[in-house]
């Protein structure tokens, strides 16, 4: 005989959202698996399913706290009884009361969450009693004993999608009975059936229906062959283009300056897809506190009878400053601590002003910085700045000024792109002391250098701060044109190619390595500024030997760095929970020539540890070198944020 199936409340657990992505609220959840009437709580989860609010109290709270035992069957042949045990109200207390009515309460709330569960699987003949008794054997304590008796499985039958009062089109109706993903045969399974509705709800927008509404199921129960056909109504509305954008709450940016951020056209079909990516995109401008792109119909239908949907962008204004500070430690770097003030939006639109100031050990440093982002394209970026910074390191010494100006499209923790590049220009002042091979002694000079970097990046590594798979590779380029004061006129080309790559051993162990080759050419190392040789040594670099001490030294020992770079590394990441140990060895060789080479590589190794954050992971490495020389570190430590790769 056939009859309405009815399902419990809540069975919906795990079911995704069913407005589409980036549209809040415009689009009604399917109704849940049993008709309103019958609702006994709010749609969620069982594991949300609760006893009784009001269980009964113990009637003497000095009395002993009566102990007992569960015992379940009828569950375990089918497999439910694992998932039966975590939402079991008698397991929940402790297997102790305080009184026998308040175990007899607990039984009793079992009783019902065994019935929802078996009819959440599509037991819907299913019944469940429970009897508590004296445990024999074992003084003052209860023995509850909980019979299922599931009964025949219902299977589906005939499985059909309707347009609800007016007949659903053929696209429509292609994509509904596509997205839906149930078969004749399956077993009624709510979590199972509430999830291929959602994804009726997800599918029809990203297709060019924005305002698709799912109606209430009807699953009518056939009691003779245990099957439920299945009848989902669908109203798909209109099909629809986009049009423009609309402005509500208190707009931080124009309808202007939002449209470079999508990546759709006017006149597009409609893809809630590119809506929630717009959507994104304004999130990541960090100026807005809450932000929603949902469609509004427009009424102008074209002659195919699709409708123009404008865009409406609800903002509300977030703060627009921001401090900064962050901290370091390297073995011949020394200590360095920065901080950054930044108005973001001093410019609109976003156009942001920065301040920062570095203190450290060896240097110190104030830069100012104009930063126009999203600058008349998405995620392209202008910066123009100026600082002025004062170093002391065994390699040099220099008090530099330094101009600079660029356009980029890098990545960010919010948006990781696959390719990225950077063209820039600099112009440099700065006075310095450099070794002299003639004189065998160190001079101070002043040297006024033109630069125009170049970088261009390829991204496959499945995270910004914290990779453990995929690879990365960089290319920079900077040919560059130097006078000294004095001396001559030069110029000449630096390069560095760089590219690492993640490989998860399992879910804990991941293999990382990193390979890194570095040349100058066209001038002779001695006649380059010292600080604009290559150098190798240090937290990023070499690890196991001080901030650039690696490589060619002078009559003093002291380094004054090369023209050809060699690197590698190679790490075994091992993470437990919110800490990790990672040991490592580094290989690395710099010399004065401008062609790398493999020939005398130096080796540190050692070992660090991670302690996870939600922004990537602290570091702290120690490093001893292979075969230390004199003037070398005997151990090196480096303490940052970030793996060193």
């Amino acid at each position: 005989m056939a009859q309405p199936a009815t399902l419990p409340p809540d069975l919906t657990a795990e079911l995704p959202p069913l407005a589409p992505l980036g549209i809040p609220d415009t689009a009604p959840a399917p109704a849940p698996l049993v008709p309103p009437a019958e609702l006994a709580a709010p749609l969620g989860s069982l594991d949300s399913v609760a006893p009784p609010a009001a269980l009964p109290p113990s009637s003497d709270p000095k009395l002993p706290d009566i102990r007992y035992r569960l015992q379940v069957e009828g569950l375990k042949a089918i497999g439910l009884e694992a998932r039966f045990r975590d939402l079991s109200a008698l397991l929940d207390k402790g297997r102790k009361a305080g009184s026998a009515a308040q175990v007899s309460a607990r039984a009793d709330a079992d009783v019902q969450t065994v019935e929802n569960l078996l009819r959440s699987e599509g037991y819907f003949d299913a019944v469940a009693s429970a009897v508590v008794g004296p445990l024999p054997e074992a003084d003052g304590q209860l023995l509850v004993a909980i019979t299922a008796t599931p009964g025949r499985r219902y299977s589906l039958g005939t499985i059909t999608v309707t347009g609800g009062a007016t007949p659903l089109a053929p696209e429509p109706l292609a994509l509904s009975r596509q997205a839906l993903t149930l078969k004749t045969g399956d077993p009624i399974v709510a979590p199972v059936v509430e999830g291929a509705e959602a994804s009726v709800a997800l599918r029809l927008p990203e297709q060019g229906y924005p305002f698709v509404a799912i109606g209430q199921r009807d699953i009518l129960l056939d009691d003779v062959t245990f099957t439920g056909d299945y009848t989902l109504p669908v109203t798909a509305g209109r099909k629809a283009r986009f049009g423009g954008f609309r402005l509500a709450g208190d707009p931080v940016f124009d309808a202007k300056h939002i449209g470079i951020l999508p990546r759709f056209k006017p006149g597009e079909i409609y893809d809630s897809r590119r809506v929630d990516d717009l959507r994104q995109a304004l999130v990541a401008t960090s100026l807005l506190s809450t932000v929603s792109v949902e469609p509004v119909a427009t009424g102008t239908i074209d002659a195919e009878g699709i409708e123009t949907v404008d865009l409406l962008v609800r903002q509300s204004r977030g703060p627009a400053r921001n401090l900064a500070a962050n901290a370091g430690y390297g073995t011949g770097e020394g200590v360095r601590v920065s901080a950054s003030w930044t108005h973001r939006n001093l410019f609109p639109p976003e156009g942001a002003l920065s301040a920062a100031v570095v203190a450290g050990t060896n240097e110190q440093s104030i830069r100012g910085q104009f930063i126009r982002s999203n600058a008349g394209q998405r995620d392209r970026t202008f910066q123009a700045g100026a600082s002025v910074a004062r170093q002391r390191y065994d390699a040099f010494n220099a008090e530099t000024i330094n101009i600079n100006a660029s356009l980029s499209r890098v990545s960010t923790p919010i948006w990781q792109k696959r390719w990225t590049w950077s063209l820039g220009g600099e112009l440099i002042a700065s006075r310095e002391t450099s070794f002299d091979p003639l004189l065998a002694e160190r001079d101070r000079g002043t040297y006024l250098i033109a630069a125009l970097p170049t970088q261009l990046g390829y991204d496959r590594s499945d995270s910004l701060l914290d990779p453990t798979r995929g690879f990365r590779l960089t290319a920079r380029v900077s040919p560059e044109a130097q006078k000294r004061t004095g001396g001559s006129f030069d110029s000449y080309g630096r390069f560095l190619f760089e590219a690492s790559a993640y490989y998860p051993i399992t879910s804990s162990i991941v293999i990382a390595g990193r390979a890194r080759v570095g040349s100058i050419v066209g001038a002779p190392r001695d006649e380059i500024a010292p600080s604009r040789r290559l150098y190798a040594g240090g937290g990023g670099s070499v690890r196991g030997f001080g901030f650039q001490e690696l490589g060619p030294r002078d009559l003093e020992n002291k380094p004054i760095g090369g023209r050809g770079l060699t690197e590698f590394a190679l790490e075994a990441r091992y993470r437990f929970g919110d800490f990790g140990i990672v040991p490592f060895i580094d290989a690395g060789r710099l010399g004065e020539s401008s062609t790398p080479s493999l020939s005398g590589m130096r080796y540190g190794v050692g070992i660090g540890g991670r302690y996870y954050t939600n922004f990537g992971p602290m570091r702290i490495d120690i490093a001893t070198p292979i075969n230390r020389r004199p003037g070398e570190s005997k151990v090196a430590l480096y303490i940052s944020i970030g793996q060193a790769f």
